[in-house]
């Protein structure tokens, strides 16, 4: 029906009226223009004499008037870069819905550091608000590349200290702000100047490190010569010796040490307490070096088994719940809290490796209650479907996996009768697997991460022993080496990255199930403590998690924290009210 209107449209037939744009002149149907857009009816009903015939549409150009009148007739609209802002502009003053949403569309499949605040600066001006809304969650979620896009010049006092006062701005240091801030500042050094007061006080100060203060803000020569400022850094050194003193690592509720919100979360999920099989669920918040119990009282226990994070829901996998060894999959909503039964694996599979890799769930190994296998499986969240694929060159349960260059990389774990040194490969392109030389031990209960180009084998069992070791596997060089080990031996444990470190959550130990969690920094080659789990667990598994829009309660409250003793802390978040109307506000619809 559309493409014959639109071909009566085409060839003038039984058009009443002509859309003139510039020289150009478009024969329409009234009443089809009038469905399309109530700009439309009003032209013709309400702001023009009966009779009249021809339309004069000004401030735009004759392609994208032809564009908007071929949407109204086919319901398809061509949006290129060429003509996405003149269309967005028109649409929006014929408020024509689709057309706004094609557009934006198109818009933020383009987000990037070079041309979010444009967007935003842009959607703004036009109130597209879907678009405003994805563009300024871009510049929160991406700051430290935006802060070094000449695009971040563009922002204005208020808007860049609205920016840098969010608790949910991504930065994993504070000095990436202070930075952005100097950057911005002597950019337009006479006009901006005397916003630094109020931009520093918005920096989490009193959780930066004393050396850094000292080597790149007290020998800054504008935070020298600002008497508000060398208070606010007196105040930040006093908090940070107070943090050291009394041993709050986690800092106050007030602006000036207040923890922002971490970009991912690390969920420990299931697993062996003490006791048996728990249906325990941890989320760590590791801005505070906190966990938060997010457990589901109605969710079945289970051990054993894996969780992946696909599509914004984690799936739990197999495991074992001391009676039953499962093939079920587990679907959790971490938005709604709703569990839901999706499709069973082909087997059962305690002691599952599990991984993500272009879209699909892959487990690999595990026990069946009988046996110990060698086949795998990949699951298709569209589909709700499992599918199998080629077996490994060894049956392994109590292995792990990580996925590397398209890769799945599985180490170690037990054959039924021998903890396994091996490692291989599987390509899904062409099915198979591919042996890689040995680990230096042999590893049962194995952690495995990938994190830059290498894989790591953390831990396990050796048959005798827990271990304490890390081999590391860089495919570059076909070999295996060595980091400093982990503080204690453990297997069975869930591992994951975050925040450019690596953490080994749990398992078991020397002295039993334990809730000792540590880190590794490959900055300073070292393992540290961290935080211990609120409930002690073996065979639990990890997943990192993200993006969803109630991760606040998955986090430690930040005004749960105490507030400063300094007590006068409260009042620098309003002195600067007056200091923040800017005067340098650029062009705000910029260019696209």
């Amino acid at each position: 029906m559309s493409s014959v209107r639109d071909r009566l449209r085409s060839g003038g037939i039984f058009c009443d009226a002509v859309l003139r744009v510039q020289d150009a002149e478009f024969p329409v149907h009234k009443v089809i223009m009038c469905s399309c857009s109530e700009y439309f009816r009003s032209l013709f009903i309400q702001w023009s004499k009966a009779d009249q015939r021809v339309y004069d549409i000004t401030g735009t150009t004759p392609a994208v008037m032809e564009a908007i009148i071929k949407f109204s007739y086919t319901g398809s609209v061509p949006v290129s870069a060429g003509n996405v802002k003149d269309l967005i502009i028109k649409a929006v003053e014929f408020n024509i819905t689709h057309i706004i949403q094609a557009c934006s569309r198109f818009l933020e499949e383009r987000l990037g550091p070079d041309t979010c605040i444009r967007m935003w600066h842009f959607s703004k001006t036009y109130y597209c608000t879907e678009l405003c809304f994805k563009a300024y969650c871009y510049i929160v979620d991406h700051f430290q590349d935006v802060v070094s896009s000449e695009e971040f010049l563009q922002l204005t006092a208020l808007e860049l200290g609205d920016l840098i006062g969010r608790d949910d701005l991504n930065v994993s240091r504070e000095s990436t702000v202070y930075e952005g801030i100097m950057k911005w500042i002597r950019s337009l050094l006479m006009q901006r100047g005397r916003h630094l007061h109020s931009l520093m006080s918005k920096i989490r100060l009193g959780l930066m490190s004393t050396e850094y203060m000292a080597m790149n803000m007290l020998s800054n020569e504008l935070v020298a010569n600002d008497s508000q400022c060398l208070a606010l850094l007196r105040k930040a050194s006093w908090v940070q010796q107070y943090l050291q003193t009394h041993q709050a690592d986690v800092g106050f509720r007030n602006r000036l040490a207040r923890p922002r919100l971490p970009a991912v979360i690390l969920l420990a999920a299931g697993g062996w307490s003490r006791t048996g099989p728990t249906n325990s669920m941890e989320a760590y918040d590791y801005q505070v070096d906190r966990w938060v119990d997010v457990t589901d009282s109605a969710e079945h226990p289970r051990a054993y088994h894996g969780t992946a994070f696909l599509h914004g829901f984690l799936y739990y996998i197999g495991g074992f719940d001391g009676a039953q060894y499962f093939s079920s999959v587990r679907r959790f909503d971490p938005v709604t809290y709703v569990w839901q039964e999706m499709a069973p694996m082909y087997s059962r599979r305690c002691y599952v490796s599990v991984a993500v890799l272009n879209g699909l769930i892959y487990t690999l190994g595990g026990h069946n209650g009988r046996e110990r296998l060698s086949s795998a499986e990949y699951y298709q969240p569209q589909s709700n479907q499992w599918n199998r694929i080629a077996p490994m060159h060894e049956c392994r349960s109590d292995a792990n996996c990580a996925v590397l260059h398209q890769k799945i990389y599985i180490c170690g774990g037990f054959n039924g009768s021998d903890c396994l040194q091996t490692a291989e490969y599987y390509n899904p392109q062409t099915d198979q697997w591919t042996r890689i030389p040995d680990m230096s031990s042999r590893r049962s209960g194995v952690g495995v991460v990938t994190w830059g180009n290498l894989i790591y084998a953390v831990g396990g069992c050796d048959g005798d022993n827990r271990l304490r070791s890390v081999d590391v596997y860089n495919p570059e060089t076909h070999s295996w080496s060595a980091i400093p080990p982990m503080r204690t031996g453990r297997s069975n444990f869930g591992i994951a990255v975050l925040d450019n470190r690596i953490f080994a959550v749990g398992g078991y130990g020397s002295d039993g199930v334990t809730s000792a969690v540590e880190s590794y920094d490959r900055t300073l080659n070292q393992w540290s403590e961290a935080r211990d789990l609120l409930f002690p667990r073996s065979a639990l598994s990890c997943c990192v998690v993200d993006g969803f829009p109630n991760m606040h309660q998955y986090i430690l409250d930040r005004d749960s924290l105490p507030l400063c003793p300094l007590g006068e802390d409260e009042e620098e978040e309003e002195e600067e009210e007056e200091e923040d109307k800017p005067d340098d506000k650029p062009d705000a619809s910029g260019s696209i």
